[in-house]
């Protein structure tokens, strides 16, 4: 990781080229208008930050309230707050993809801007397998128990950060290779191959197309593959990066869209059309394949990537092209520095430092220590962020 200390924006600076990666027009006059469109795109970091808020504090914040209120708002939210134990979808369950397809939404900004200094493709794949490993091993040290330095309790593949990283290669190579046109030819053609992977290849035990928590092609090949080095749960990786990488490829047209010249209001209707088009697309083949993020199956893609595109359509609505910013600060805040605070979130307890300070207040506060307890904790971090953010270092990977 390193210390970015330009005055930017993540997405401002990470500009240059034209549309599509293989395109054959590169004239300046276009590039020109791009990098003026996506120097705008605060909504990208905003949405970020969003998606982390809840990470990093927003849903505990949550349950220390219902904890309080009882009530049926407060209960609402707790459920949307959890994951579905298998089929069917809630809030919780667009944070994962949502991470993902942010990252595909950059990757058109990104490496245009390399190719178009004249950097052959090579070493923007030498700095890919460097951010793949890096990323690799942060999720090992997160939820791989690489720090307990036990070989015997070690998760080679069991992260949201390793389901990036995964994601992020086979799209690059996808959007290096191939003009976007063959892009959502493979995407697509990745989906269906996971549905009939998972349909018509049988297991021993199950047979062909079962889709239980005990028995499905993708944990098979998890137990195959892994070994000993297997999480033991019922979430699936080996086989489902295809489908990651499905989730970082529909963030990546995402990102040609706003790297267009097509006007502002063009966009946004595309990315709302394109967001109930994919739910209504994920529900009607969830009736043959179900929703299940654990499995992270192609309707599950397709549905939460509709939600994806909703969420940033609303964002860039809001931010770039109405022009209300003020309110966005504090998510724009956490997103710039989005890995690193995911990372220390899940190495650091920062309620221990919540706790020197409020402790000796618990009898007091009664019922409201934890929610207050909950807000500070959260507050700690963001102030963290918020100095980093005002000394302009953004932690990259």
């Amino acid at each position: 990781m390193k210390h970015d200390n330009d005055n930017h924006h993540i997405y401002a600076k990470d500009l240059g080229g034209n549309m599509g990666l293989n395109s054959e027009t590169t004239g300046q006059s276009k590039d020109k208008v791009t990098a003026e469109a996506s120097s705008r795109l605060m909504s990208l970091d905003a949405l970020r930050g969003f998606d982390m808020f809840w990470i990093i504090g927003g849903g505990m914040i949550i349950f220390a309230l219902h904890n309080i209120a009882q009530n049926p708002i407060t209960a609402f939210l707790q459920v949307q707050l959890e994951h579905v134990e298998w089929e069917g979808f809630r809030f919780e369950d667009i944070i994962m993809p949502l991470f993902l397809f942010i990252s595909g939404t950059t990757m058109p900004f990104s490496f245009n801007k390399h190719l178009a200094s004249g950097q052959p493709k090579r070493h923007l794949y030498l700095r890919l397998a460097r951010r793949i490993i890096i990323l690799w091993i942060l999720g090992l040290m997160i939820q791989g128990n690489l720090l307990r330095y036990d070989l015997s309790q070690l998760h080679l593949y069991s992260n949201t950060l390793q389901a990036i990283a995964t994601g992020y290669l086979f799209a690059s190579v996808i959007m290096l290779q191939f003009n976007i046109r063959w892009q959502f030819i493979i995407t697509g053609s990745l989906l269906l191959l996971f549905w009939g992977l998972m349909a018509w290849v049988p297991i021993p035990g199950y047979g062909a197309g079962v889709l239980t928590e005990e028995g499905n092609l993708a944990i098979y090949i998890d137990h195959l593959v892994l070994g000993r080095f297997d999480d033991g749960l019922n979430y699936t990786w080996v086989l489902s990066s295809m489908t990651f990488t499905t989730t970082v490829m529909l963030g990546v047209m995402a990102g040609h869209l706003l790297r267009s010249e097509k006007t502002d209001k063009t966009k946004t209707l595309i990315l709302f059309a394109t967001g109930i088009g994919l739910l209504v697309t994920g529900m009607v083949w969830g009736i043959w394949f179900p929703v299940i993020k654990r499995i992270w199956t192609s309707s599950f893609v397709l549905f939460s990537g509709g939600w994806c595109y909703l969420l940033l359509g609303v964002f860039y609505l809001v931010i770039d092209v109405w022009g209300f910013k003020k309110w966005a600060f504090g998510f724009v805040v956490i997103g710039m520095n989005a890995i690193a605070v995911y990372v220390s979130v899940h190495l650091f307890n920062f309620g221990f430092i919540t706790d020197i300070f409020l402790n000796g207040m618990k009898d007091q506060l009664g019922g409201y220590y934890g929610l207050i307890h909950e807000i500070l904790t959260f507050a700690i971090v963001w102030l963290i962020l918020h100095w980093m953010y005002r000394k302009k270092t953004f932690i990259k990977v």
